[in-house]
C-alpha cells in the first residue's frame, strides 16, 4: 500500500477510534497508538500548551523532554510559528532539542482549540534521516484536524 492510501486509510481509523467518545486522554492515546503502530516511527505524540510552555502528553516511544518553552527546538517553533515543520535532519536544526540522541528526523504539526489557538502539537520523530515528506505533513495534518473536531480539550 503506497504512503497515500496508509494515510488515507489512517485517517477513517483515527476519527472512528475518537468519535463520540468523551474521553480527551483516552482519544489522543488511541490516535498515538494507531499512528505509532501503524507507520513504526521512533516517538509518536503530543506536546500539550500548559503554563506557557509544551508540556508532555501522550506518547508512545522512549523516555521523553517533560517541558518545551516557545521557540525552543522544533516543537517550540512550530507552536510559535502556528506551521507545520519538517526536519530532514535534526542536527541541522538550530536549537533542536535532543530528547534522545537516536532521533535523527522529526515532523511537528500545530494542534488548535476551536477559537484556532494552538493548544499543543503532534510531534513525531523517526531514527532514519528524512523520513518525513509533504505527503507526511499534507496527511497528518489532516489527522491532526480531524482530532481537533472530536476531541474536546479542557481549557488551558
Amino acid at each position: 500500500m503506497d504512503k497515500n492510501a496508509t494515510y488515507q486509510l489512517l485517517a477513517k481509523q483515527v476519527e472512528s477510534l475518537i468519535e463520540g467518545e468523551n474521553n480527551p486522554v483516552g482519544q489522543l492515546a488511541n490516535a498515538v497508538a494507531i499512528l505509532h503502530e501503524t507507520m513504526g516511527w521512533w516517538w509518536t505524540g503530543f506536546y500539550m500548551v500548559k503554563d506557557d510552555s509544551l508540556q508532555l502528553g501522550v506518547f508512545q516511544g522512549p523516555v521523553a523532554c517533560y517541558n518545551i518553552k516557545k521557540g525552543r527546538g522544533v516543537c517550540g517553533t512550530a507552536w510559535q510559528q502556528d506551521r507545520t515543520i519538517v526536519v530532514p535532519d535534526v542536527e541541522q536544526f538550530p536549537g533542536h532539542i535532543a530528547c534522545s540522541s537516536e532521533s535523527r528526523s522529526e515532523i511537528v504539526v500545530p494542534m488548535h482549540d476551536e477559537g484556532g489557538e494552538v493548544i499543543g502539537v503532534l510531534d513525531i520523530d523517526s531514527r532514519e534521516l528524512a523520513t518525513f515528506d509533504d505527503v507526511d505533513a499534507r496527511w497528518l495534518e489532516e489527522i491532526v484536524r480531524v482530532i481537533e473536531r472530536h476531541v474536546m480539550m479542557s481549557p488551558r
